[in-house]
């Protein structure tokens, strides 16, 4: 008995074909039978398989068929199971569909020589899908790992906290603010995207601001310098003209504050504070800074007028006619003032704008 092993390329494929060496041709002379043996009989034919005519036969069905195989796993390097692999031949026809078994692996057999194009995809995951994978007569291909990443799930968030809780958080940042942990600077916030305060927290704020102890150190300063150059001679000099200086600018402060940072900032539905940039250009900061005295943001997040400020520096103006002098009341003294509020307002922007950041207690870091 002889046998024979045939090795196919791409591969061993071991074909074991049994000859019967009795009474068999060898050497092409036939050998006779045995005394008083029966006549052999010819064999049949061994039945031939039917011509395939898909690309993709199966290996019973093709001599020479190809095999294409591989592995479908996660980034993290874990096996896909379950996974819908599909193979498609060029020509679009007898497309094989299997899934990834429980190690992660897929097997094609009795494929026809050609391109083909590999797509994987499982639930969660990202798709693959392969370049053209040329398959020769009889190759047996193992693919590379095909990775599939787990589909980014987009998250929605629905802000629910309290309007009002928001802004009363608005009212805590501010108030811990100050210049060399000293002055007050409760009306800069270094977030671009604050929350709007609400009318209660507006309120709030102005008389935390107007009677802060620093305020009254403050306007006393100012007092002493009016009765030093003798500003409004008609109050007269000494303790009792200082007493009257001194009075009329804490009512210019008090007026000024609620007016400008509460009263109108809640008819109006604005934003009483400035909005540090931090960003651009010296020359852009500053323009910025100096407009912000006429140019606010509203609540709700869109730019407008400045009517609280200017409108609030010009009603303290012309309340200003009740307390000072006679001699200096009138409309002058309502514009100048007015006027001269809103300036110090440009110019106390640009002060917040280039300088009082690093040295304000709790104001974040960098720009």
């Amino acid at each position: 008995m002889t046998r024979f092993i045939i090795t196919f390329q791409g591969g061993p494929l071991a074909v074991l074909v049994l000859f019967s060496a009795l009474n068999a041709p060898l050497c092409g002379q036939a050998s006779q039978p045995a005394i008083g043996a029966a006549p052999l009989t010819a064999l049949p034919d061994v039945p031939r398989p039917q011509d395939s005519t898909g690309p993709m036969a199966s290996d019973t069905a093709r001599a020479g068929a190809a095999a294409l195989s591989g592995t479908v796993v996660d980034t993290n390097g874990g096996v896909v199971p379950g996974a819908r692999v599909a193979l498609r031949h060029h020509t679009g026809a007898d497309a094989q569909t299997i899934q990834s078994g429980s190690d992660g692996q897929f097997n094609f057999t009795g494929l026809a020589p050609g391109p083909y194009r590999l797509t994987v995809t499982a639930p969660g995951m990202t798709a693959y899908a392969s370049p053209d994978i040329d398959l020769q007569a009889g190759d047996v291909r193992i693919l590379p790992e095909v990775v599939l990443s787990v589909t980014r799930a987009e998250t929605s968030v629905t802000v629910t906290a309290d309007k009002e809780e928001l802004a009363e958080e608005q009212v805590q940042i501010a108030v811990q603010q100050r210049v060399l942990g000293v002055l007050p600077n409760f009306y800069t916030t270094f977030d671009w995207n604050a929350p709007p305060m609400q009318a209660k927290q507006k309120f709030k704020l102005t008389l935390r601001s107007t009677f802060d102890p620093t305020a009254f150190l403050v306007i006393a300063g100012v007092a002493g310098a009016e009765q030093y150059r003798n500003i409004f001679p008609a109050y007269g000099s000494g303790l009792e003209g200082y007493g009257k200086r001194y009075g009329a600018a804490f009512a210019n402060h008090v007026t000024a504050q609620f007016f400008s940072r509460a009263i109108y900032p809640s008819l109006f539905h604005q934003d009483p504070r400035y909005f540090y940039k931090g960003k651009g250009s010296v020359t852009s900061r500053a323009l910025y800074a100096i407009s912000a005295a006429v140019i606010s943001r509203n609540d709700n997040g869109r730019w407008g007028p400045n009517y609280s400020n200017v409108l609030g520096n010009f009603t303290s103006g012309a309340i200003s006619n009740l307390y000072y002098p006679e001699s200096d009341r009138g409309a002058s003294l309502v514009f100048l003032n007015g006027l001269v509020d809103t300036a110090a307002d440009a110019a106390e922007n640009l002060v917040k704008e280039f300088v009082l950041k690093d040295i304000t207690s709790h104001a974040p870091p960098g720009d």
